[in-house]
Order: C-alpha cells, then sequence, then structure tokens
C-alpha cells in the first residue's frame, strides 16, 4: 500500500515538474499554470472583485506562450455567462458575443487580428447587397492591435430582436456604396438609441439652393446687385433717424 501511494506521489510531482506554479481544481487537474520561463500556458481562471461599482466577474480560457489563445468566457459572479471571446495570438479573432448580467444578448462583434509575423494584411472588401462581389481591396500596416471587421449586430436583449447592423473592414465603418468612414469621423453615439447607424456617421452634404432661388439668380445674372432677404434678422439694422434741429 505504501509503494503504491510513494509511486502516486512520484508521477504526480514529475509531472508537474515543467510548471513553476500552478493551482488544483476539485478535480485534481492543474490550472494557471507557469512555465519555467515565466510564460502563462494551458488552461486558466481569472477572478476580478467587485471594485468602486463596477461588477465583478470571473472568466476561464488558455493561455499559450502567455496570451490568450481560442475561445475564453466570462461570467459574472452570480454564474451568468457576460461574454464569449475568440482571440488569435492573444487579440481579438472572429465573433464575440456580450450578454446582459440577466443573460440577454446585447452585440455581436466580428474583429480580426493579423499574425505578428506579417508586416502588412490585405483583405477583401465586399458588396453588402452582394456578398459575392468584390468591391475592392484594402491593405493595411499590423500596428500590433486587433481590428473591427465584418459584421457587427446590435440586439434588444429582452426581445431578441435585431436593433442595429454595422459592417466594418479593417476599423472603418462600410456604407452600402463600398466607400469606408474612418473611426475619427465617425460622430457621437444617438441619445435615443445608444447605438451609431451608418446614416448618423455620414458627414452632411452641402446645402444646395432651392430651384426658385437658382433660376431668380439665373434670370437676374449680369444686372445691377439686388439686395435679397435671406431670412437673418441680425444684420439689417435700420439707420436711426437724425436728431431735431432746435
Amino acid at each position: 500500500m505504501r509503494l503504491i501511494l510513494f509511486v502516486l506521489l512520484f508521477i504526480s510531482f514529475t509531472g508537474n515538474a515543467q510548471w513553476k506554479s500552478f493551482i488544483l481544481n476539485r478535480s485534481g487537474d492543474t490550472l494557471n499554470r507557469v512555465d519555467m520561463n515565466g510564460k502563462k500556458q494551458g488552461p486558466w481562471t481569472i477572478s476580478v472583485p467587485d471594485l468602486r461599482g463596477e461588477r465583478g466577474y470571473e472568466e476561464e480560457g488558455y493561455f499559450e506562450n502567455d496570451v490568450k489563445e481560442g475561445i475564453w468566457k466570462r461570467f459574472s459572479l452570480e454564474g451568468v455567462k457576460i461574454a464569449q471571446e475568440n482571440y488569435r495570438w492573444g487579440k481579438l479573432n472572429g465573433r464575440q458575443q456580450y450578454f446582459t448580467f440577466f443573460g440577454g444578448l446585447m452585440r455581436e462583434e466580428n474583429w480580426r487580428a493579423i499574425d505578428p509575423a506579417n508586416q502588412f494584411d490585405t483583405v477583401a472588401v465586399y458588396d453588402l447587397k452582394d456578398p459575392t462581389k468584390v468591391l475592392d481591396y484594402v491593405v493595411v500596416k499590423n500596428e500590433g492591435v486587433a481590428m473591427k471587421h465584418g459584421k457587427w449586430t446590435y440586439y434588444d436583449p429582452r426581445e431578441g430582436t435585431i436593433e442595429a447592423t454595422e459592417f466594418y473592414v479593417m476599423n472603418k465603418l462600410q456604407t452600402d456604396d463600398g466607400s469606408m468612414i474612418n473611426d475619427d469621423d465617425i460622430k457621437p453615439l444617438s441619445v435615443s438609441s445608444g447605438k451609431t447607424s451608418q446614416t448618423d456617421t455620414v458627414a452632411a452634404k452641402k446645402t444646395v439652393k432651392p430651384q426658385a432661388i437658382l433660376d431668380y439668380e439665373k434670370k437676374n445674372s449680369g444686372k445691377k446687385k439686388i439686395k435679397v432677404r435671406d431670412g437673418n434678422t441680425g444684420g439689417n439694422k435700420p439707420e436711426p433717424m437724425p436728431e431735431p434741429v432746435p
């Protein structure tokens, strides 16, 4: 009996000798492994407590050479799933889902991570009305961050219905005609809806004169300039009457 116990302890020790630190769960599995080079490896659980009004959470997933890899799930401290994210090279990649603390789906995002070994990446821009049609190709520099890329969907978390959709191409919002809008040109979120729509983010068009004014200017072109009222009430003050001579 003692020999069997010794063999089991020896196997456990030699099996974990490659880890600088780790923890054991109730099933005896090793979690939160740190290898001899100080890098996180394998399955991990992370717990964040409530802090200064921010609700705490727990997340679980895998580390590969100190960066997140694959599917990571986040739960409220009550056990409700509030997020499911996908990682590649430690950056968001693919579809991400975010839920309320009651479990209702709020939005789905799509991101694209670039291989750190590549300096640039090239992606196709598809027609929103015909996904099989390529409108253009975009070349972006690898700046070490994930980029918004693909369809973003916003939901009513209570009804489950879609409230708004957006399409991004490497951090640029795509409009119906295939043109792109930089993040710096996107207007603030609408107060009423709490979301940004494509119509909200398109720059205001140049004001066009009514046809009646265009016809009037054409008819009187070349003639003595005629002062026309333009609706401004602050620039046409009458001259004051002269003081009477005593």
